[in-house]
């Protein structure tokens, strides 16, 4: 019998940049950032994902930025922590502490580098499940671990209770599809890739982490609220409308182009850590211009 999951979130979650200024975390930004999600209708925030450079940021940053979110967020959604690491210990280590600072999930993603077997993988995500007080979305994203997630570890890691869905960035529909068709309930998919946003919610998903939604809340979530509803076609002309905007923001690594695009609206300042560094003129004005065409910024100028 299939054991259906509780949710933490379904429909649009936003993968929240951090803003940063002279080195340091911008929190004016951040909170201004916070509450045009939750403005925008999104059901819940990533907070020190990919998008948030968690990489980059000082274990005393983390404390302070999780934190902030709590009690920013005021529980009006759920705050999601960025815990992953390539070393289980650490993993674990960051965990205990989002838990304790009383985030609602987390979301760890495939060791990387070092990489792990399939035993190994298992044993890290099932001691990461078990360090945890709040539940648990796995992250498979080969693209920057080096490795992909195998069907088989997926269904041994859905028997463990509070590991409840796994963000799915593979860049393969095939797959989410036959996660959802080998497990069902049990281990819910979150489509991790805006540009196949609509595709893995047609075959089964419940929802997205998403770096578009950082720029437009609300068009994110409706998306997933007319799959959900049966409105395919109203779907497929809203994600339409958004496809171009969405290649412009990964014409370069993430969160690069989507913090040039945040500072282009004034929600915050375009810096990120090295070795990231900002984008270049060329990419910059093709930005703008996408940004433009799009009808999603009002008053927004491609000069």
């Amino acid at each position: 019998m299939t054991r259906l999951k509780k949710l933490i979130f379904s429909a649009a979650a936003s993968a929240v940049v951090t803003p940063f200024i002279d080195g340091k975390v911008d929190y004016a930004s951040f909170e201004r950032l916070i509450e045009m999600q939750i403005a925008g209708g999104i059901s819940a925030l990533v907070v020190l994902g990919t998008t948030g450079e968690a990489a980059t940021v000082t274990y005393e940053e983390r404390d302070e930025l999780l934190r902030f979110a709590v009690e920013k967020v005021a529980s009006r959604v759920p705050v999601i922590a960025g815990c992953g690491s390539n070393c289980t210990e650490n993993a674990c280590s960051m965990v205990k502490k989002a838990s304790a600072v009383g985030v609602d999930g987390v979301l760890s993603v495939t060791p990387y580098y070092n990489k792990g077997s399939k035993q190994g993988l298992c044993e890290h995500f099932e001691a990461i499940a078990d360090a945890s007080d709040v539940p648990v979305i796995i992250y498979n994203v080969p693209s920057r671990t080096g490795v992909d997630l195998p069907l088989e570890v997926i269904e041994k890691l859905a028997e463990k209770e509070n590991i409840v869905g796994i963000k799915e960035a593979s860049g393969s529909v095939a797959k989410s599809a036959a996660i959802c068709s080998l497990l069902g309930g049990e281990m819910p998919v979150y489509s991790g890739s805006d540009e196949i946003n609509l595709p893995i919610l047609s075959v089964g998903g419940v929802g997205c982490i998403s770096v578009l939604s950082n720029l437009i809340p609300q068009e994110v979530s409706e998306l997933c609220k007319l799959v959900f509803t049966g409105k395919l076609k109203e779907a497929s002309l809203a994600f339409s409308r958004s496809f171009s905007l969405t290649r412009a923001l990964f014409c370069d690594v993430n969160p690069i182009p989507v913090k040039c695009a945040l500072s282009m609206l004034g929600i915050c300042g375009d810096e990120v850590r090295l070795p990231l560094t900002a984008l270049d003129t060329e990419k910059r004005k093709m930005l703008r211009r996408e940004m433009a065409q799009s009808g999603f910024f009002k008053g927004f100028s491609a000069e």
